[in-house]
């Protein structure tokens, strides 16, 4: 398999590592498109694959082009990809808010699947959900579905208007998880605990967690209840989740994010 790489950001790299890590391609086979001159040489330095500018020929022989590039760059790029295009490359896409009719319209191009990973990619530990245009084979979706589990696990969306809520979801996901963590820690270092030990306490604590959801028979529901004592310290804190709703405006928090993904959107 040939590989195009264009977009060599933070996301696009960490494909590229993947790729040469998991033995997807070999660096000879993995073009990095990018025109700074600057940038193409520290990106040779690097030799995860060829850099190449967006004119050069030898994109056209790729089986897989992953456009990396941040949304606002994209229309600017697109007609310097579109000459490069022939029927049997597949264009794998993961910039937010770049619907596959906004990619069909800019490239004239049908072969499409539009992806939404999330930053734990980098770990090898993300999820990426995918959608791909009527158009696109089977073997074409499955070469894109390969590429994209090299950062972690995959799920194939029925409608395209899902990814918003997979944005809202798991694309900006870890930032709450970390914004609950600070303030965690935050909390412990207000009742006196040395900060280096309210973030080990919190963190091992929340690793913990996650391996009992993925491990125990029991609902959330379950889980909860098993630690929460009646008249106890949990149900204390939970008396005042439930006061404040915290819930309730934790959901509503995620449907704004899913309002605006979809306002983002171009179609």
């Amino acid at each position: 398999m040939r590989i195009t790489l264009v977009g060599c950001g933070n996301m696009g790299l960490i494909y590229a590592r993947a790729f040469i890590k998991y033995d997807i391609i070999k660096a000879d086979k993995l073009l990095l498109v990018e025109k700074n001159a600057h940038r193409v040489e520290e990106l040779e330095k690097l030799r995860l694959g060829t850099v190449v500018t967006p004119d050069n020929a030898a994109i056209g022989e790729s089986e897989l082009i992953l456009i990396a590039v941040k949304p606002q760059d994209f229309p600017a790029l697109a007609q310097s990809l579109q000459q490069h295009l022939k029927p049997g490359i597949v264009v794998l896409s993961i910039m937010a808010g770049i619907t596959l009719a906004y990619l069909e319209n800019l490239l004239q191009h049908k072969s499409l699947v539009r992806a939404m990973p999330n930053s734990p990619a980098g770990l090898g530990m993300g999820v990426t959900a995918l959608i791909a245009h009527p158009a696109t084979s089977a073997e074409q979706l499955r070469k894109a579905e390969h590429v994209l589990s090299t950062t972690g696990r995959t799920v194939f969306m029925e409608q395209e208007s899902q990814l918003d809520a997979v944005t809202a979801l798991s694309g900006s996901g870890p930032a709450y998880f970390f914004y609950i963590v600070k303030h965690m820690i935050e909390a412990g270092k207000a009742m006196g605990i040395d900060e280096g030990v309210a973030a080990m306490l919190v963190k091992q604590t929340m690793n913990g967690s996650f391996h009992l959801i993925n491990q125990a028979e029991q609902s959330l529901d379950e889980l909860i209840h098993a630690v929460t004592s009646k008249g106890g310290t949990t149900e204390a804190a939970f008396r005042v989740f439930e006061e404040q709703q915290i819930g309730e405006n934790l959901q509503q928090a995620i449907f704004k994010a899913e309002q605006r993904a979809k306002e983002l959107s171009k179609s």
